[in-house]
């Protein structure tokens, strides 16, 4: 058993993302599934969409919801999955924060929500004066 990773983001951003994190790692570890959620569209048929797509993934394990934006509706919809199922949200999406996902895909729900908030904010960095990287 292994969690689902459902990406719910805004369109092109997860399904990006995903290529780019599959490509570097190698492989893509875990079941995952990537939703776009539109500027124009009905919220609930999207819920439901979005809550069809974490049943399908969820072998008991739970579902890692990874959003793009705080606030957004992306994060609306996942933030509205932890009520029905067994889910945890991170938004704030990044490259960094999906590899670091791919690397610990073993760990349980709990420990894997961490790991994914800890990569996406490690993966941030600021540059420093020129030559300095």
């Amino acid at each position: 058993m292994s969690i689902g990773i459902l990406l719910i983001t805004h369109p092109g951003i997860g399904e990006t993302l995903l290529k780019n994190a599959c490509d570097l790692v190698g492989s893509c570890p875990l079941r995952i599934q990537c939703l776009d959620i539109p500027l124009e569209g009905d919220t609930n048929d999207l819920q439901q969409l979005a809550c069809r797509s974490a049943q399908d993934l969820d072998d008991g394990s739970g579902v890692l919801v990874l959003t793009d934006a705080f606030g957004a509706t992306p994060s609306n919809i996942a933030c509205q999955l932890t009520g029905e199922l067994q889910a945890n949200v991170v938004s704030g999406l990044n490259l960094p924060m999906l590899i670091r996902v791919f690397n610990y895909a073993s760990d349980d729900l709990q420990a894997l929500t961490h790991k994914a908030a800890d990569g996406g904010m490690r993966g941030i960095q600021v540059a420093r004066a020129k030559g300095a990287c």
